[in-house]
């Protein structure tokens, strides 16, 4: 029972870490046009939705190890890397901190993408 409310919720939570970030990335890449957009609710956001990616990574370990559930072999790699990219992104901010939006865009956009292809994969 309460694996299958898990695995719902896993299903579920895919729609809000890919429009989640999906939003993140094109609000990061208006905001490196227009400063009115460059606001602390924008980094409260982004920060939000990169916390969703690691939620929907560990409810994806739990499935698959306390319900032993299996996957698609492809499915868990692109959550996984999802976290890594999150890892370079905020690595390389004080490198770009010129282009800190564009970075966070198209980081965001690159989440998006991520999540798109494992729920199409899984």
């Amino acid at each position: 029972m309460l694996g299958l409310l898990l695995k719902d919720l896993h299903a579920n939570w895919t729609w809000v870490v890919i429009i989640g970030n999906g939003l993140a990335g094109v609000w990061s890449l208006g905001a490196h046009r227009i400063e009115n957009l460059r606001t602390r609710a924008l980094w409260w956001y982004i920060a939000f939705v990169e916390v969703a990616v690691f939620i929907q990574v560990a409810m994806g370990v739990a499935l698959v190890n306390h319900y032993k559930l299996e996957f698609p072999q492809f499915h868990a790699f692109y959550g996984f890397v999802a976290i890594m990219a999150i890892a370079i992104i905020y690595s390389y901010r004080n490198q770009l901190k010129g282009k800190l939006y564009l970075l966070y865009g198209g980081g965001s956009l690159f989440l998006m993408g991520l999540g798109i292809r494992a729920m199409l994969v899984g």
